[in-house]
């Protein structure tokens, strides 16, 4: 196993870049603020872009916890990548990360002002500093309807200017999955979640029909889809047991077809069928 290590001062664009470096150097696997993330996708350990302040947040992303350690490091063991990239502020501070996991030595050293020109990296300075944005490098697909020309909810992540005089609160953060994967951005309409979800409900013999199925971003953008839908039932069935288990199964698929993140699935009884 190769370990690469990518460096640069805290807010100069390193998660924002990560996907790049590590499809340019064939990683398998990357190791950011706490995270273990491997093929897009999180596969173990706690964000310290979550934490409420920044001395805990640096004990996460060291892995001073135990706990956290070993969860992170047995994932590892588990997939076996070829190379991880490892992100940090220092050398030293990806040491450490090495040594918390019992990783091999670095072997190779990508410092932020070799692939960020000063004028990426003063921007992505702005948008820490001004902003508040932090950005994990998973890729996530952009939820887009299919009658309107733009998209809900855009990547904010450089481009949204702040607004005048408005205050955030100390130690708020905004996190943010940038919607780019190494050749594009993705996206998928409403129309397709929407048979999806029309499938999986309708696989069940209980349920014969479904209408209005409504996808859309919820309030909290870091918290996924709402889905919405009514559903005609066969008489006879227990209405509690058949709709749980129809959320679940509806949750569980639309998550693993697109990677989107669900909220939450509200089935409301329309009517019932006797046949």
């Amino acid at each position: 196993m190769q370990v690469l290590a990518l460096v640069g001062p805290s807010g100069t664009g390193k998660s924002h870049r990560a996907l790049i470096v590590a499809h340019e150097h064939d990683v398998d696997a990357i190791i950011d603020d706490g995270l273990l993330i491997k093929d897009s996708k999180i596969l173990a350990g706690y964000s310290a872009k979550k934490e409420p302040s920044k001395i805990r947040a640096v004990r996460r992303a060291i892995f001073m916890d135990p706990a956290h350690a070993r969860e992170v490091s047995e994932a590892i063991e588990r997939v076996k990548p070829k190379k991880i990239l490892i992100l940090g502020i220092s050398i030293n501070m990806v040491k450490k990360i090495v040594a918390a996991l019992n990783l091999p030595p670095i072997s190779q050293v990508i410092k932020i002002e070799d692939i960020a020109s000063q004028a990426e990296i003063a921007k992505a300075r702005e948008s820490r500093v001004k902003e508040g944005k932090h950005i994990i490098p998973v890729p996530t697909i952009e939820l887009k309807p299919h009658f309107s020309g733009y998209l809900i909810d855009p990547l904010e992540i450089f481009f949204k200017k702040p607004q005048a005089k408005q205050r955030r609160r100390l130690g708020e953060k905004s996190i943010v999955r940038p919607t780019f994967s190494y050749y594009g951005k993705l996206f998928i309409t409403d129309a397709a979640i929407a048979a999806i979800v029309d499938y999986v409900a309708t696989s069940d013999l209980a349920i014969t029909r479904t209408e209005k199925i409504i996808i859309k971003n919820s309030n909290d953008k870091e918290k996924g889809i709402s889905i919405s839908l009514d559903v005609t039932i066969k008489y006879g069935y227990q209405l509690r047991e058949v709709l749980i288990q129809a959320q679940q199964r509806i949750k569980d698929m639309v998550e693993y077809m697109t990677g989107m993140m669900v909220e939450e699935v509200n089935i409301e009884v329309k009517r019932l069928s006797i046949e």
